[in-house]
């Protein structure tokens, strides 16, 4: 084999070492997508025309598209369905789940909210939106009654960002300005977050506590509270961005599994104490 040979042969070795490499990276980056189920309740989308008009694959359709447009695996879910969509089966496959809810938190059945939680002490991430701070699954994570102030007249709001460093405010301006929307203000009862990423000011003068972030077990939440169903909140860019981010933050790491419960010791000591009740 002359030295030419020799050079076309390595060639095509790293060209196909390259392909294989890109297939297996290919098929990592399947594997590993990120599962987000998007909940709405998919009640003002089937009564109110303007709703309708705004989103007319309901709220859940236009969040799971704009997340799948950034890289995520999406599936939609509404209170309609059996189980509100909200399977066993489901929620074990969900890495994710988003929750808009505003007419009908009543009719969210218990034992939903209780299989929602215990896959959020789990490890699922779990983003609320807008009125979703009066769902069942909400209140019950964070303890209090999650009251706030509130007013409709398509007044303007800036969401200022206050902890820019923090991976939900990746690619965002110092602040998001939405020209219309209905306010929220405080006191809003919910326990102080861990984080503060957001908070809002209002055309009218009131501020409010607007990206909030919480660990409950091994799951992480963030509360995110633009999202009023009259306005096109949902197709404004920076809003479907911060919702990209708070996807990837909350969804589950890689760590260790923590084992709870009477453990035998790592080290090599002497077990003989006959003081234990247990």
């Amino acid at each position: 084999m002359n030295a030419q040979q020799r050079r076309t042969r390595l060639a095509s070795t790293n060209r196909t070492d390259c392909r294989l490499a890109n297939a297996v990276t290919a098929e990592e980056e399947i594997t590993t997508m990120t599962r987000v189920t998007v909940w709405n309740e998919n009640v003002h989308e089937q009564e109110h025309e303007a709703v309708a008009d705004l989103y007319p694959d309901g709220i859940h359709g236009t969040i799971a598209t704009a997340l799948a447009e950034r890289g995520f695996d999406t599936e939609t879910a509404t209170l309609q369905e059996p189980e509100h969509g909200l399977t066993g089966d489901v929620l074990a496959e969900t890495d994710v789940l988003t929750w808009w809810g505003h007419a009908a938190h009543d009719e969210v059945a218990d034992e939903v909210v209780a299989r929602v939680k215990e896959r959020v002490l789990d490890g699922m991430g779990l983003i609320v939106l807008h009125s979703g701070h009066y769902s069942k699954i909400f209140r019950e994570l964070m303890g209090t009654t999650c009251s706030l102030k509130w007013r409709e007249a398509a007044e303007t709001e800036r969401l200022w960002v206050v902890e820019p460093g923090h991976p939900i405010a990746d690619g965002i301006d110092e602040y998001i300005e939405l020209p219309e929307t209905e306010m929220y203000g405080e006191r809003f009862d919910i326990p102080a977050p861990d984080t503060l990423v957001f908070n809002s000011w209002f055309e009218g003068g009131e501020v409010f506590r607007s990206g909030c972030c919480y660990r409950r077990g091994a799951g992480r939440i963030f509360y995110f509270r633009p999202g009023h169903e009259t306005y096109p909140i949902y197709h404004n860019d920076a809003v479907q961005q911060v919702l990209a981010n708070a996807c990837e933050w909350a969804a589950a790491g890689d760590g260790p599994e923590p084992s709870f419960g009477n453990a035998d010791p790592i080290e090599d000591i002497d077990e003989s104490d006959e003081r234990s009740v247990h």
